[in-house]
């Protein structure tokens, strides 16, 4: 699973792992419904996650895109507007679970979140 943030936001650490844990919610219960074997191996293979940034929206919008044309589970994440930023602001892009190989073609070019 990638776990693909913007880097415009300038969330806090706590708010972006917050935004991140319901990125990996959701895409594992779209995932479940969809695809339960390979959520299984996923799963048992240590429910492998990767956290990486994109610049912007656009960019993020661009992977969700290339990302369902793949095959592949594509959640976008948009705030409730309670702290840090407005409400329906997109935050973060699950992809996955999926295959390493296929989500590393698609997210090699971006940089892990420091």
């Amino acid at each position: 699973m990638a776990l693909i943030t913007r880097s415009d936001l300038k969330l806090s650490k706590g708010k972006l792992a917050a935004q991140c844990a319901h990125a990996a919610v959701r895409c594992a219960l779209r995932a479940r419904s969809r695809k339960a074997r390979l959520v299984e191996r996923w799963s048992k293979s240590g429910a492998r996650k990767i956290v990486l940034e994109c610049e912007n929206v656009s960019e993020l919008l661009q992977l969700k895109e290339q990302a369902k044309e793949s095959g592949m589970v594509a959640m976008l994440i948009e705030d409730a507007g309670h702290t840090e930023i407005p409400a329906g602001t997109i935050t973060v892009l699950g992809i996955g679970p999926a295959p390493k190989s296929s989500i590393d073609d698609l997210v090699k070019h971006l940089k892990l979140v420091s």
